[in-house]
């Protein structure tokens, strides 16, 4: 795994050229990790590439002091630390602004991601993202990149309309305090929403990058619950289309089929894209998962007779 950011290049030309756009995909993917999985991402940290992106998430059951903490351990482990923040959750300015500060100082903090939170009434002054990005905390603690989510199986309270004319808003204010956008959606299970998104999201002229939320492989019945908990469509015949049959919830599932349609679908006119995993069956779990899917894409290769490319650069 990489910490860049891949761009595929133009359509397969063959099975040869499949894989190594497979390989160049899943090398630069980043990883969602809590505060509580930092012994889990320590076990594993030899297997991830140096400088990969850690997305760490604001959880109402975890404090300041344990997300300064996880900021601090990721960037020991030699990766990139993207700490979120929860605007309606945030107390204070003076509260932001300690937690900007010390992620900054202690950890050498570039990016964040923002989020509004699910709280209906605000613990502070900031109603929404867009209100942290406003209020020149971020730049002027020297943040970089802001990442804000993107949903492309639909909002729970938000209209298509309001969706897209938020993204562009948000998008446009980073870029005014002269911050990189980056966009992270939410997890899915079908591929062809998620490639549905993207082309509206370039055909309306919104350039950012983008980290596609893949769910890691876990059991069949852990996916579903994460699914309900996190309001992301999980028809049954979604479902299917990610891989998983209903009548099968003892099992466990990979999200092979869901990345492979991602690798053929995207294309340069979609830009800077990514995977974003969220390893629901645990870190060990999904890296053995992104070994195998190299290494399937590396045999593939070798019988087409190509040569494997180079590893992803790193950093």
């Amino acid at each position: 795994m990489s910490g860049g950011i891949g761009r595929l290049g133009q359509p397969s030309n063959g099975p040869a050229d499949r894989a190594q756009r497979a390989q160049a995909f899943i090398g630069a993917a980043s990883l969602e990790v809590s505060a509580k999985a930092m012994p889990a991402l320590r076990a594993e940290a030899a297997r991830i590439a140096p400088g990969t992106t850690i997305s760490i998430p604001y959880l109402p059951s975890e404090d300041d002091t344990a997300r300064l903490a996880a900021v601090r351990a990721v960037r020991e482990l030699g990766f990139e630390p993207m700490p979120h923040l929860s605007a309606r959750r945030i107390v204070s300015r003076a509260a932001l602004e300690h937690f900007i500060d010390r992620a900054v100082i202690d950890a050498g903090v570039e990016r964040c991601l923002l989020i509004a939170g699910d709280l209906s009434t605000p613990a502070g002054p900031f109603a929404d993202s867009a209100s942290i990005i406003e209020s020149g905390v971020l730049d002027r603690a020297g943040i970089k990149v802001v990442a804000v989510g993107g949903h492309p199986q639909g909002h729970p309270v938000m209209t298509s309309a309001d969706r897209w004319r938020v993204l562009e808003r948000k998008c446009q204010l980073i870029e005014a305090r002269s911050m990189k956008p980056l966009i992270i959606t939410q997890f899915a299970f079908d591929a062809d929403s998620v490639l549905t998104w993207l082309n509206e999201l370039r055909s309306r002229g919104i350039t950012p990058p983008v980290l596609a939320g893949v769910p890691g492989p876990a059991s069949i019945a852990r996916l579903v619950r994460y699914a309900a908990m996190c309001g992301v469509s999980a028809s049954t015949s979604m479902l299917s289309r990610y891989g998983i049959s209903i009548g099968r919830l003892l099992g466990r599932a990979g999200p092979d089929v869901f990345v492979d349609r991602l690798v053929d679908g995207l294309t340069e006119a979609h830009g800077q894209v990514s995977p974003h995993l969220f390893p629901f069956g645990g870190i060990a779990q999904s890296m053995e998962w992104v070994a195998h899917y190299r290494m399937r894409a590396g045999e593939l290769m070798t019988q087409d007779g190509c040569r494997p490319p180079h590893p992803p650069s790193q950093g």
